[in-house]
Parts: structure tokens; C-alpha cells; sequence
């Protein structure tokens, strides 16, 4: 089964593009920003297993700072392996090797490999699995030695992260003597069956399968759910709880609640219901594909679909951003999408999208419907790629639509929680396995087309090779350029994606009257593709149009989109801003004007937007009517009217300014 972690390798981005851009910059750039900021907080020595100061701070309860440093480390070394595999970097490759062999050096006897465990408290193992993280950073251990395998060829990762796995299928699992435990930040559900999938390795796909189905059992250890079992274990009262659980026995914060099977809204914290749900897919996917049979494939692919079309209908920003909660980082009751801080949340993970990202791709295998690609492109383009700066060395954590004086549109170089840094650059490292997925039986082929930028994908159909290339100005127009290179005995099947927002519309060149749309991608069948190696398709929709969130959001507001992009308006366009662009309002009906910009330090072209606005301003109580009732009226007149600037959400917080930005402004 194909996994875009291994299969990136088989597509080039060649010609300049936005995406290419992007991980140029990583490559030049982020990877080593990000190395020095692992060594300068101490992180990149952990697993050498020296005790380092911080280690005595247990300021943050439950889990320290040091507890998760495995899985920075782990998310580093696994997006450094990605971009070796494009270009090769001698610094880069030496920091890769020398933590490869700590994290071998790291390894107990038993098999155990968790530094905080094993350096701040030996004898606490596998006594919180709900908060301490060792199983979420054992999973970013396993993507790691994965990625190490595929590009060095050896294993000098792998041989001691599936001796770990080995040991923890003793300690968790069914049998009577064992933990009947599932993490409480899931992740090592996908990576265990990464692993099986490249090694065939039965013990990381029962470890997994037993995760996925055990989670929510509410008698699974001497009648309790795990969780509260392993409370009672440590003796901690039930009102003893991080901030993140709202209520004691909350599991829904760790979507411990139910089973899967019998969730029917996406809760709690959000990258952990997304990298729950991608395992979740995962073994779906090996047995829809025939690789490893799962009885019950077509109830959790039923939860899959419920739980998605409840998060993309009533839990997801115009942006794809998810979770409006700031206290656990993750998802509101439907409809509760605030802007900002000021108005009652929206947090916005960076990891976050990224988790939506990697489950969308995992359901196209299971179901090819334009709607998980384009949430991916939605994703990509818009809640992630704002996570990183132009110069590659700022990113975010949280990514509002509206900024306020507590919380203004800015970035860092780095968090003392530091997840998102490394996953936006694993990202980018293996983009090319998200453009496309192909596959082949006999000599029928095909490829489905998901994402539209300049590349190429060439991948072997018996001792011969396809090689499809794209070309395009994606996302700024909507002309792409196909050239098939197939062996004359080959029968190839396109598939091509046409986003929602196209509504329908685009051109193909040579046009083909049998050509049908199947759940929004366009099936070019060998008829086609056999007489048209090269082909062209026009596809509308990038022309600005105004977007609103639900109308249960109760927010009356407009946002404006061009292509795959959402637009916010900043204070660096628009200096006369004052207060976060809180009382800025536009009408559906007002024209638009485009412009080709350039930011000038970078040189980073883009499209900017201009229409008109006005701006409202409410008369506040004279000081004698201050207190009297709630509801009086509070006159609204316009102000002033202004030209506004539109810039895409993505380029925010690169410029400078005051930190003024907003998303959605008042609908006239």
C-alpha cells in the first residue's frame, strides 16, 4: 500500500511553483534553523541521556517540557530524511547520523527508548498514559526510523524501534497481565502501520488494531474505563486534572469517551482526533486494498465518513482550520467558529490542519471524492502554509482569523512546545506523495490527480515506466498542462480533480465528449490518453468571490477567496486600521479589482484584491445611561468609507505592521 512517506520520492517538482517555493525554503533554510534551535534548547542531546537542568523544573503539570522532546527530535530527523532524498546537505546528514546512533545508545535493555522516562523518573513508566506522551513519542520514533530506512538503506533506526514495539506489545495488550491501554495523544496507530506495511511486522499491526479498537471501552480494565483505572492506580483524586479536561472523567479530551464506533461528533483535542482517525483509515486501507483483512472495515469506514462531515460541516474555518477552543486546544460544540480570542476562542493548530491533511489522503484511498482533496488543498494552502514564514524561519502555533491587542497577527522561532515546527517541514518534504496516487495491474494503469502545481510523477509498470508531468501557475491560474509518457502496450486511466469552488466549470483541450465527472475528478479513460499524450485542462473559479461562514455561527460576515486561497486584510495595506478591523464591513455586491504584487524582500509574487469598504461606528452611552439594561439600542452609522487591500491568508504576519488582520468583516 502506497503511503505518501515513501512514495514522494517518485514525483520532482522541476519547474518553479508555489509549492516548490516553499520547500526550497525549507530545505535552504528551516531544516537547519529548526537544527539549531534543537541544540540551543537542549533538545538535541536528549537522547544521549545526559541529565540537563531543565529537568528539575516540573513547573508544568502534567507534562514537562522535556517529556515530549522524543518526538521534536523524531519529526526532525523524519522531515530531514525527505529533503536528503531531494537534496543533500552535508550538515544536515551529519546531525541525521549522530542522532541516530544516541537514539540507539538511548535504548534500555528491555527495549524501553523514552529519554524522560529513563532520565528524570525511571520508576514511572507506563504510569500515565493518558498525559505523558510515551506513546505519541514512540510513534514519531517509529515515522522516523522509517524515513532513516528508506534513505540510508540501512537499519540503524529500525532495528531498535521494532525492539520497542516488541516490548510494548508485553506491557499493553488483551492478556490478563497486561495494560489494557490505548494512548492518550494518539499517533502511533499510523506509524505502527507505516511499519507493517514497509515490514510486514504482525506485532505493530496488532498493537495498532488493539489501540483503535480498545479506545472507549468503558469496562476494559477491571470494569473501568483505562483511564480512570490507571488514576486510581496512582492515587490521584478524580478532581486532581490539567486544564485541559473540562470536567473530571472528561475523555472526550482524548476522544476516550465512546468507542469509535459509536462517536457521532469529532471532539476533544483536535491533532489527536486527526491522527487518530488517519490510523483509523489506515486499516481500513489495508484491507480494502487486500492486504490485511479487518472485520469490521465497513463500520469504522461509516465513522470515518460521520465523523469528517461533522467536522468539515460544522466544526471547520473558512481557512481549514479546526478547533475553536483555546483551553484544550481542539473542537467546540457545532457552529462555534469565533474569529479571535476576543470573541470566545479559535485556536487553529497548525499541527492541526496538518492531521486533516494526512486523513483526507488516507480516505481518497477509501473513497475518491473531490470533497477529501479539496479540504486537502484548502488545508494545504491556506491553515498550513500560514505556519510558516517566507524566509522559513518564523512560524505559528495558533492560526486566528482575527487578531486583538491580547493575541496580534505574529509569528516565533520557536515554542517550548515545538510540534509544529518539524511538521510543517516533514510535510513539505514528502508533498509529492500527496499530488497524486497511482497504481497499476497488468498493463492498465492509472493516476489520480489531487493537487495541480509543476511536476512529475514516474513510477515502473513491469520493466517499462509512466511518467506523468504537469505545468501550471496553480494557484494563481487555472490553466494546467499535462504530457503522458506511457509504453504503447499500457492502458492509462486519468483522473482529474475539479475543486468545488469550480462550480462545474473548465475547458479540456482536445476536448473529449465522452468525458464524465465521477465524485468531482474528471475520468480520462486509455481512449483518450492513448491519443492524447498531451493535453490541457482550464479550470474556472479563480476569479474573487465572496465566502460566509454557516449562518448557526451566527457571524454576519464576509470573507473574500480567489482559487484554493482565502484572503485576510492586514494593517500593513491598509494603515488607517486602528482596532483589529473589528468595525470594517464590505457588501457581496461591491466590484473587485485584482493587482500582481511582490514582497519586496523575498521577491514573492501574489495576487492582491481591492474593493471598497465602510466603517461603522457605534455610539456608546452617555455615562447617565450606563447600567440601566442590557438590551437598549446602540445607534450604527457609517463612519468613513475606505479603499480596502486584500492579501492571502497565507502571507500574513510576513511584513510587519502592527499585527492588525481579520478574515471575515461585517456584511453589509
Amino acid at each position: 500500500m502506497s503511503h505518501p512517506q515513501t512514495l514522494f520520492a517518485q514525483t520532482e517538482f522541476h519547474g518553479p511553483s508555489l509549492l516548490q517555493s516553499r520547500r526550497s525554503t525549507i530545505a535552504s533554510a528551516t531544516a537547519k534553523a529548526q537544527l539549531q534551535k534543537l541544540k540551543d534548547t537542549g533538545r538535541y542531546r536528549c537522547f544521549s541521556l545526559e541529565r540537563q537542568p531543565i529537568y528539575e523544573d516540573r513547573s508544568r503539570w502534567p507534562c514537562p517540557a522535556p517529556m515530549y522532546w522524543d518526538s521534536d527530535v523524531a519529526k526532525w530527523i523524519e522531515g530531514a530524511c525527505y529533503l536528503l532524498s531531494d537534496a543533500y546537505d552535508a550538515e544536515v546528514d551529519a546531525a541525521v547520523r549522530e542522532l541516530a546512533d544516541m537514539i540507539r545508545g538511548a535504548q534500555q535493555e528491555d527495549g524501553y527508548l523514552n529519554t524522560w522516562f529513563t532520565i528524570a523518573e525511571p520508576g514511572r513508566r507506563w504510569t500515565n498514559i493518558r498525559d505523558q506522551h510515551e506513546l505519541y513519542n514512540a510513534g514519531h520514533l517509529i515515522e522516523a526510523a522509517l524515513a532513516h530506512s528508506n534513505y540510508y538503506k540501512n537499519n540503524i533506526m529500525l532495528e531498535p524501534i521494532e525492539k520497542y514495539v516488541k516490548y510494548i506489545s508485553t506491557v499493553i495488550g488483551p492478556g490478563p497481565d497486561q495494560k489494557h491501554a490505548y494512548p492518550g495523544h494518539p499517533e502511533i496507530e499510523l506509524a505502527l502501520l507505516r511499519l507493517y506495511t514497509a515490514t510486514g511486522n504482525k506485532e505493530a499491526y496488532e498493537l495498532a488494531r488493539y489501540f483503535v479498537e480498545e479506545r472507549g471501552n468503558q469496562t476494559g480494565q477491571d470494569g473501568l474505563p483505562y483511564y480512570d483505572w490507571e488514576r486510581r492506580q496512582r492515587g490521584d483524586s478524580p478532581w486532581t486534572r490539567s486544564d485541559s479536561y473540562q470536567m473530571h472523567d472528561s475523555n472526550w479530551y482524548t476522544q476516550a469517551h465512546a468507542p469509535i464506533l459509536e462517536q457521532k461528533s469529532v471532539e476533544g483535542h483536535a491533532v489527536r482526533a486527526m491522527y487518530l482517525l488517519t490510523g483509523v483509515a489506515d486499516l481500513v486501507c489495508l484491507d480494502e486494498l487486500g492486504i490485511k483483512s479487518f472485520a469490521c472495515k465497513g463500520d469504522y469506514h461509516q465513522a470515518l465518513t460521520r465523523l469528517w462531515n461533522n467536522m468539515v460541516d460544522k466544526k471547520m474555518y473558512l481557512t481549514g482550520g479546526i478547533g475553536s477552543m483555546w483551553q484544550w486546544e481542539g473542537f467546540g460544540i457545532d457552529y462555534f467558529l469565533p474569529q479571535g480570542s476576543d470573541e470566545g476562542g479559535c485556536y487553529n493548530e497548525t499541527c492541526a490542519s496538518i492531521g486533516v491533511i494526512m486523513l483526507a489522503e488516507r480516505l481518497l484511498h477509501l473513497d475518491l471524492n473531490s470533497k477529501y482533496a479539496d479540504i486537502m488543498e484548502l488545508c494545504l494552502y491556506n491553515a498550513v502554509m500560514t505556519g510558516l514564514s517566507l524566509e522559513g524561519t518564523e512560524f505559528t502555533y495558533v492560526n486566528q482569523l482575527a487578531s486583538s491587542d491580547a493575541d496580534r497577527n505574529r509569528r516565533e522561532d520557536w515554542f517550548d512546545t515545538s510540534c509544529c515546527p518539524p511538521n510543517v517541514m516533514r510535510l513539505f518534504g514528502s508533498l509529492g506523495g500527496y499530488l497524486w496516487d497511482h497504481g497499476c495491474k497488468g498493463m492498465d494503469a492509472y493516476i489520480n490527480i489531487h493537487l495541480y502545481t509543476t511536476a512529475k510523477v514516474t513510477f515502473p509498470v513491469g520493466d517499462k515506466q509512466i511518467v506523468l508531468e504537469q505545468k501550471s501557475n496553480w494557484p494563481w491560474e487555472g490553466n494546467v498542462l499535462f504530457l503522458l509518457q506511457a509504453p504503447t502496450s499500457t492502458n492509462v486511466t486519468l483522473r482529474l480533480r475539479i475543486p468545488s469552488w469550480a462550480r462545474g466549470k473548465f475547458t479540456l483541450t482536445p476536448s473529449y465528449k465522452s468525458a464524465k465527472l465521477e465524485k468531482g475528478y474528471l475520468m480520462l479513460p486509455p481512449a483518450y490518453t492513448t491519443s492524447n499524450k498531451a493535453f490541457s485542462i482550464q479550470i474556472d473559479g479563480f476569479q474573487p468571490r465572496f465566502i460566509s461562514p454557516h449562518p448557526y455561527t451566527n457571524q454576519n460576515t464576509l470573507a473574500l477567496a480567489r482559487g484554493p486561497l482565502i484572503y485576510c486584510v492586514e494593517d500593513v495595506d491598509n494603515p488607517w486600521e486602528q482596532d483589529h478591523f473589528r468595525n470594517v464591513g464590505i457588501g457581496s455586491d461591491s466590484e473587485v479589482a485584482e493587482s500582481d504584487e511582490v514582497v519586496d524582500q523575498i521577491g514573492e509574487r501574489y495576487i492582491a484584491l481591492r474593493t471598497a469598504c465602510w466603517i461603522r461606528k457605534i455610539d456608546d452611552r452617555a455615562e447617565s445611561e450606563s447600567g440601566v439594561e442590557p438590551g437598549l439600542l446602540h445607534p450604527e452609522t457609517v463612519a468613513a468609507q475606505e479603499d480596502l487591500t486584500f492579501i492571502p491568508y497565507y502571507l500574513r504576519a510576513n511584513r510587519g505592521g502592527k499585527g492588525h488582520m481579520r478574515v471575515g468583516l461585517l456584511k453589509r
